[in-house]
Formats: C-alpha cells, sequence, structure tokens
C-alpha cells in the first residue's frame, strides 16, 4: 500500500490541476446582468460571496440583499436573500450590504432609512454561514456626532488584528475648502457590533467632479438649499506599506460618477492625495454610465486585484455587476476599464 502513495498523490494533483485549468479566466461585462447595485464581495474559503443592495423590494424568498456566489469571479450563481427585514414598514429602503468574518461568525453591516427625510442608520446582523440567512442584532451602530445619515459600512481589519470600521456621513460646513455634502470617517471598532465613538474624517468633497446636485433640497435640515457634494462607499486595501482608501464620487446616476482615493501611512489616517476627478475607474460616454460602489479582491490565485462594481444598463432600469483589473502604477491605482469587450484576468 505504501508504495501506491506517490501514484495517488500524483492523481490528485492532476485532477486539481486539470480543475483550476477548467476555470474560465475570460469575461466580458456585466458578469451579472440583472440589478446588483452596490455590491460588497467578501472572499471565503475559496468562494466569493457578493451582497447586492434591493432598496424597498424583496427577493422571491421575502428576504433583502440579493446574494451571487462565484468560484472564480465570472460565473456568478444566484442564492437568494441575505436578510429576512428587521423593520415592518416597507417605505425602509435597504442600502449597501457587506459582510465580514471574525472568529467563527459573519457579520452583514447594511444601510436602512427613508427617503422622504433622508435619515439612514446602519445596522449589524450575523449568521452562521456567509450566505445567510442573517438576523439583526436590534441595535444600530453609534457614531460620536450622532449623524442623521449614516450608511455604506465598511469593515477593515488591519494586520495587529484590530478591525476599524469607514463609512459615510454629512457634513454641513465648509472649513478650509470643503464642499457642504458626505464624506467617509474611520472610526475604531470596540468589538464587531461596537464603535468606539471616536470618529476621524477620512476624506470630503473638495472638487467640482464630485458634484451630487446643485441647489438640492435637505429635509432633515428645514428644506435648507446646498451645493451638495458626494462621496460614499468606501474600500480600504494596504498595498507596500500604505493604506489606500477607495471611494466613489458625484450622483450614482450620471455620466460623472466613479472612483478615487486618498492614500495614508496608517489606518487612520492622515489621508491625502485626494483627486482632482475620477481617477479609477469613471464612465465613459456612450458606452458605460455611472460605474462604481466597488469592492475590490483578489483573484483567486492571488496575483490579481479585481474592481467588483455596478454600472447602468442601457435603458438605465438597473445596475448590473461588472469587474476589471486593478492596476498598481507610479501613479496609483488605476482599474483596467470600465471594460465593454473581453478581458483576460490571467494576463
Amino acid at each position: 500500500m505504501p508504495q501506491r502513495l506517490p501514484v495517488l498523490v500524483c492523481l490528485l494533483s492532476l485532477v486539481v490541476t486539470t480543475a483550476m485549468a477548467d476555470e474560465p479566466t475570460s469575461f466580458t461585462n456585466p458578469v451579472y446582468s440583472e440589478n446588483m447595485p452596490d455590491p460588497g464581495v467578501l472572499l471565503h474559503e475559496g468562494t466569493y460571496y457578493a451582497f447586492g443592495t434591493t432598496g424597498d423590494e424583496r427577493m422571491p424568498d421575502g428576504r433583502i440583499f440579493r446574494v451571487l456566489t462565484s468560484t472564480n469571479l465570472i460565473d456568478w450563481k444566484e442564492q437568494g436573500g441575505a436578510l429576512a427585514p428587521p423593520i415592518a414598514d416597507t417605505k425602509k429602503q435597504y442600502w449597501a450590504p457587506e459582510a465580514a468574518y471574525d472568529n467563527g461568525t459573519f457579520y452583514l453591516y447594511y444601510s436602512v432609512g427613508t427617503l422622504d427625510d433622508l435619515r439612514f442608520e446602519i445596522r449589524v446582523a450575523t449568521s452562521e454561514s456567509p450566505a445567510g440567512p442573517y438576523r439583526d442584532n436590534g441595535v444600530a451602530l453609534k457614531e460620536g456626532a450622532n449623524a442623521p445619515f449614516f450608511i455604506d459600512g465598511h469593515p477593515f481589519l488591519d494586520d495587529d488584528g484590530q478591525w476599524y470600521f469607514f463609512y459615510a456621513k454629512d457634513f454641513l460646513d465648509t472649513d478650509g475648502g470643503a464642499r457642504a455634502g458626505t464624506g467617509i470617517v474611520v472610526d475604531r471598532l470596540l468589538d464587531m457590533t461596537r464603535l468606539a465613538g471616536e470618529p476621524k474624517t477620512v476624506v470630503r468633497p473638495r472638487y467640482d467632479w464630485t458634484l451630487f446636485e446643485a441647489d438640492r433640497v435637505m429635509p432633515m435640515l428645514g428644506g435648507k438649499k446646498f451645493d451638495w457634494h458626494t462621496i460614499e462607499a468606501p474600500w480600504v486595501v494596504e498595498h507596500d506599506g500604505k493604506y489606500y482608501c477607495f471611494y466613489s464620487g458625484s450622483n450614482f446616476g450620471t455620466i460623472n460618477y466613479g472612483v478615487d482615493y486618498v492614500v495614508a501611512d496608517s489606518v487612520t489616517g492622515d489621508y491625502h492625495d485626494q483627486g482632482q476627478y475620477a481617477r479609477v475607474l469613471r464612465g465613459v460616454p456612450n458606452l458605460v454610465r455611472g460605474p462604481g460602489h466597488h469592492s475590490i479582491v483578489r483573484t483567486p490565485d492571488g496575483s490579481t486585484d479585481v474592481a467588483v462594481y455596478h454600472a447602468w444598463d442601457a435603458k438605465m432600469t438597473r445596475r448590473e455587476m461588472c469587474i476589471d483589473p486593478l492596476v498598481w502604477t507610479r501613479f496609483g491605482p488605476r482599474c483596467v476599464g470600465p471594460s465593454v469587450s473581453p478581458v483576460d484576468l490571467a494576463r
């Protein structure tokens, strides 16, 4: 029997190698052509789990947040909804789900609120399985300034094992050249459901390209009008000893919407090098509209960073899920896209 062991090992190696060789590496966007806004992607034990915004709609199983799975980032399978709506009010909007794994438990962070007064909070749900179903823990995350608009939570695990939480909130002042609007903040997590209450500003809008709407009426501020700018959807990557906080900016329904970044030497900043335009990913007239609100993950072989993002279909009836390689250049990170023709991730 022992003399057969090398043969068995060779056969197993051949099976694994053949399976990996059979995985497709070429794709054409969109990789998922149904509605999949704000794709938050978690890689766990060789499977990618993508969670998408469902707004005030429900999946056929009655849950919220569409769940897709893939082993190669190209072929995606539907898994139903992630979370039973924790609030009976059917007017509630559910946005921007993103999952994290810690110590045997999966955590789903998401935003919930109403459009009539633009008041949103971030809540947390847990599950023993990455695809769910998740159960809301009944408590909203709190932050130091008690922001009425509190969205797009992004958990980040640093090298020392400490979790941090990036999120978007509103600012009204224009100190130091900042624009009134939505910006990004970071806080330390005491545990996976509690913030330290020490929020620090990461990035705020400063340039024209991030304009969401001129003379925007803000109902939660008594109907006051602002030239409102938006920076949202943080996603953090550590690369060559520096921390890159990627974000989406501008109005998600326009050609101006896209992805930029700021960079720092530590996870809490100070962050700098904000772009005067969307340097990483931006729309292409008559081809791609509104690419953004992305995740960044590695290919299965670990060789390439990939942005997973949404972009509008031609009729602007849904936001489809797309992917493109992310390249680290001497000028900073740049996305190879948004692509509309075949791309090979293996190149």
